[in-house]
């Protein structure tokens, strides 16, 4: 699952679907443990103003389903995506760079990473059985970064459930 900066203005994400297959082989008669992500709202913040005091806070969401995993739990990562690091994740137009993070809690206190480097996965939970379930995403572009250039900026970032 993939988080594309887009157009300056809008993060939207891309999922991919997760495909088993058998080749000559029969069939198990029981469900192999699943899951996916059905949607993403993207993380929109809007036109940044760099002489703006105040922090670009922004939120979205990812809804995901699982089947079978009971009784199990499950955690779900964000990666580093451009900048390689979790402090400060960067969207990049060329070299140059725009700070950028998400976050567990609306406080955006708790970095979402895949609990190294001082951040926090989300979970583990137990999910319920082929039910979806939604979990807001919480977005940060720290006020002040005067030395952004105007431009369209990007980054990619890695979604991945763990069961």
């Amino acid at each position: 699952m993939k988080l594309q900066w887009l157009n300056g203005s809008t993060l939207r994400w891309l999922s991919y679907g997760l495909i088993f297959s058998t080749v000559g082989m029969a069939r198990p008669s029981f469900a192999l443990p699943s899951c996916s992500i059905e949607s993403v709202v993207g993380v929109n913040f809007g036109a940044y103003d760099v002489f703006n005091s105040a922090h670009n806070d922004s939120t979205g969401s990812i809804t995901y389903r699982c089947t079978e995993v009971a009784p199990g739990t499950i955690t779900i990562d964000l990666s580093q995506g451009n900048s390689g690091s979790f402090a400060t994740r960067q969207m990049r137009q060329g070299s140059d760079s725009l700070n950028y993070n998400f976050y567990l809690d609306p406080t955006r206190s708790t970095v979402w990473g895949d609990g190294s480097g001082g951040t926090s996965q989300y979970g583990p939970v137990a999910p319920g059985e082929n039910v979806s379930t939604s979990i807001p995403v919480y977005g940060r572009i720290p006020a002040q970064q005067t030395s952004v250039k105007v431009g369209n900026y990007s980054d990619t970032v890695t979604i991945t459930i763990n069961f």
